[in-house]
């Protein structure tokens, strides 16, 4: 079983908003502006910000692609996170960062909903965390199977939010709530 959090500490969680992700993601633009109104109510309720940024053979460190999209502006003294696998948690200092904050609640926004996303937000109800996902502050792409059929990106991100609404864990609360309620003393 989980080691349970005890405490109320949020913390804003905001995965892989990299440029080479969000080139290819269903309705970036509207996600992105979503993104940062949470990242914005998180600082003017002193929310810490962590960012999280995916490093492999096609999000090379240090390249354009590997930046945070320019519309997020990341401040001075907010943590970042380096990963290489889906779960923000594996191989990273990220358990270590929230134990520091004293965080026992992940409010957790990025991309890619169907990889990392699904992956950070049930890793951290596995470890004990609360967990909400801010409903319209994550994306995907459209897949495309061999056999020729779509999973819309819509239909992952929407299967994803009801995940996170009705999902039970002993001693752990997850839901989903919008991007401007962060702050507000919801999810």
């Amino acid at each position: 079983m989980a080691t349970i959090r005890n405490g109320n500490r949020d913390v804003l969680l905001v995965v892989d908003a990299q440029v080479g992700v969000m080139r290819r993601a269903w309705d970036a633009p509207r996600i992105v502006a979503n993104i940062g109104a949470a990242v914005e109510n998180a600082r003017r309720h002193q929310i810490p910000v962590i960012w999280v940024q995916h490093t492999d053979e096609e999000l090379v460190a240090g390249t354009p692609d590997w930046q945070i999209v320019p519309a997020l502006a990341p401040a001075a003294g907010e943590m970042y996170i380096e990963k290489h696998f889906n779960s923000s948690f594996e191989a990273t200092s990220l358990e270590e960062a929230l134990a520091d904050l004293g965080a026992t609640h992940i409010l957790l926004a990025g991309a890619a909903t169907n990889w990392c996303i699904r992956a950070t937000a049930y890793a951290a109800l596995d470890r004990g965390y609360d967990l909400t996902l801010l409903e319209d502050a994550h994306t995907t792409e459209t897949v495309e199977l061999d056999n020729g059929a779509t999973i819309a990106a819509m239909s992952m991100i929407q299967d994803l939010n009801l995940a996170m609404t009705w999902l039970s864990y002993p001693g752990r609360k997850n839901a989903t709530m919008a991007a401007a309620a962060v702050g507000a003393g919801v999810g």
